[in-house]
């Protein structure tokens, strides 16, 4: 009796699984390792630009109603902006700790080599890649545009803004100050107390109902049926007259037309228009999901280069590749605006250095001749 065994063709003939257990394990580990170094990132970044939005609503130029609104516009910004950067950190974290604890080398004696790793990232890259996309060139112009157009409004407003039941609220610069006893649920003002300065001369107001009027000259607040005593601090010549009806203007701060940026013009708005800014400014658009592909790329060789590094061994290096990738992307979109180079340089040049150093991270841990092999492994297919 002789035994046969054609193990390469019942490999072969083996159907594989679409996802793998290790392509589970390194996505979720990735998934995992991602959020958190993508919300401590935006965290960050956030809260020190939130730093500056605090600043202009204690000076009265945002309200209080606004400032969460924009918390949330700016949260959304950054982690667009930001998200190349975390995920490139991630994968270099997660493959360093795989080497660390030699789980890298039990794919390899197993026969994973660079693609097993690479098919594993990019279950979880790609999906990614889209998001940033429709983030960067939908969800981040919008949010832009409306963060705008809410402080501009504010602006507008910042001389309206606080008038409360039981509170003294100034506005002018001091020249007017309110009191209100009791506000009804049609915004009508009952006991209202207006102190009005102009120039050396002080008015006292008392009315018993006043309501806030939008005339085409500016907003005015309506008192009814009160008492207004008008004279000059230090003197005894007072002026002392019943009124039934009385308007006081209320000064609005004359801004300028809200003054949108590049980045809050909508992508389909800067293909249309042809100009070399908004071009330069739709490569900026286009450099977050391609960084985040050649990024991943780049990672998965620099991870593998320093196995005795322990989790952090490269992320020095990392970090300088991403922030000179970031500084080239800012450079080379200030020479498109300026046309010292053409705009199809400003698209395909810094994407080319990425992919070139991805080659030679490769080449450099698997030689040179394993690169041309699976060269010309892909070109004959």
């Amino acid at each position: 009796m002789r035994l046969e065994a054609s193990w390469t063709q019942g490999y072969k003939a083996g159907r594989r699984k679409l996802i793998t257990v290790l392509d589970k394990m390194v996505a979720l580990d990735l998934l995992r390792t991602l959020l958190a170094v993508w919300s401590v990132i935006v965290v960050i970044i956030v809260s020190r630009q939130f730093i500056r939005v605090l600043d202009k609503a204690i000076e009265g130029q945002v309200s209080n109603q606004t400032l969460l609104t924009v918390l949330g516009l700016k949260t959304i910004i950054a982690s667009a902006a930001f998200l190349p950067a975390a995920l490139f950190m991630a994968i270099l974290m997660v493959l360093g700790r795989m080497y660390r604890d030699q789980e890298m080398s039990a794919v390899s004696s197993a026969g994973g080599g660079a693609g097993t790793v690479y098919r594993a990232i990019f279950l979880l890259v790609f999906p990614l890649s889209v998001l940033s996309a429709g983030m960067s060139f939908y969800v981040s112009p919008w949010a832009e545009a409306m963060m705008e157009q809410m402080m501009h409004q504010d602006k507008e407003s910042a001389d309206l803004r606080g008038i409360a039941a039981g509170k003294f609220s100034e506005y002018s610069q001091g020249d007017l100050v309110f009191y209100v006893e009791k506000i009804d649920a049609d915004k009508t003002m009952r006991q209202v107390f207006v102190q009005h300065r102009q120039g050396n001369r002080l008015a006292i107001i008392n009315a018993e109902l006043g309501r806030l009027k939008d005339l085409p000259d500016g907003r005015y607040i309506i008192l009814e049926n009160g008492e207004r005593i008008q004279g000059q601090p230090g003197t005894v010549n007072y002026v002392v007259e019943q009124f039934s009806e009385y308007a006081v203007r209320m000064d609005v701060k004359e801004t300028s037309a809200a003054n949108f940026g590049k980045e809050s013009v909508a992508s389909s708005a800067l293909a249309s228009s042809g100009q070399i800014r908004d071009i330069a400014e739709l490569q900026r658009r286009f450099s977050i999901p391609m960084g985040i592909l050649l990024l991943t790329f780049i990672a998965v060789p620099l991870a593998q280069m320093s196995p005795r590094g322990g989790v952090y061994g490269n992320m020095l290096v990392g970090f300088l590749i991403y922030f000179s990738y970031g500084n080239l992307i800012r450079v080379s979109q200030s020479w498109v605006m300026n046309q010292t180079i053409p705009a199809w340089l400003g698209v395909f040049g810094i994407n080319t250095l990425l992919l070139l150093i991805g080659g030679i991270l490769l080449a450099r841990l698997y030689g040179w001749q394993w690169l041309v092999i699976k060269i010309r492994e892909k070109v004959a297919q």
